[in-house]
């Protein structure tokens, strides 16, 4: 399968690094290149890979599959509807590290980095990021286009909603519901709900602002 990384900055790295982890480990991944807008990136190689050109270039470059590689939430869900519109497939990209329980269903696009835990009876959604040694415990929802972050940890039964970022370090209590389109900053501790579109801080967290 030869896969296209969109996003050539830090966060592209990373997924390049894992797609080469997941060929060494033996899957049938092929990453052959970068597309990145901006113009700094444009002739370069970045992690022993092109960058190939620019996202309108796509067309131009034999692939059967694509990772979205932005982490900003909104922009990653902007470029990954548009590209799912025109009929482009995404790939699940999961360093081999990670331990993740057999009944455990993640949508495409998703990135699950180094040292993840994803335990029992958790549904992670699309296009969502699962960052380096986060832990997701047992019947979890997390929504589309979520970013976990580095070291953040989720207690059974919790839900995120679709956008929200939960900050390193950051920890969600069991049971306990975060919006959609929220941030959680580091080293938060929610223990109670937290509804959509705000920012919460502190320990415990508190609602900072809509």
């Amino acid at each position: 399968m030869q896969v296209i990384v969109l996003g050539a900055g830090g966060h592209g790295q990373v997924v390049a690094d894992i797609l080469w982890r997941m060929q060494a480990a033996g899957e049938a991944v092929e990453p052959i290149g970068f597309l990145d807008d901006a113009d700094s990136w444009q002739g370069q190689w970045v992690s022993k890979l092109p960058v190939l050109g620019k996202t309108a270039d796509l067309f131009r470059f034999a692939h059967d599959a694509l990772v979205v590689a932005i982490g900003n939430n909104l922009t990653r869900q902007r470029v990954a509807q548009a590209l799912q519109v025109q009929g482009e497939q995404f790939i699940t990209v999961c360093h081999p590290t990670a331990v993740i329980a057999p009944d455990v269903s993640i949508g495409p696009g998703t990135m699950i980095c180094a040292n993840v835990v994803i335990n029992p009876g958790t549904v992670i959604g699309s296009h969502a990021i699962l960052n380096t040694a986060c832990t997701v415990d047992h019947h979890n929802r997390i929504g589309d286009f979520v970013h976990i972050a580095p070291g953040a940890h989720l207690g059974g039964d919790v839900q995120v909603g679709q956008g929200s970022l939960i900050g390193i370090g950051g920890i969600v209590t069991p049971q306990r519901q975060v919006g959609s389109w929220c941030t959680v900053g580091a080293g938060a501790v929610v223990i109670q709900d937290v509804p959509d579109g705000v920012t919460a801080v502190g320990v415990p967290a508190r609602i900072l602002k809509k």
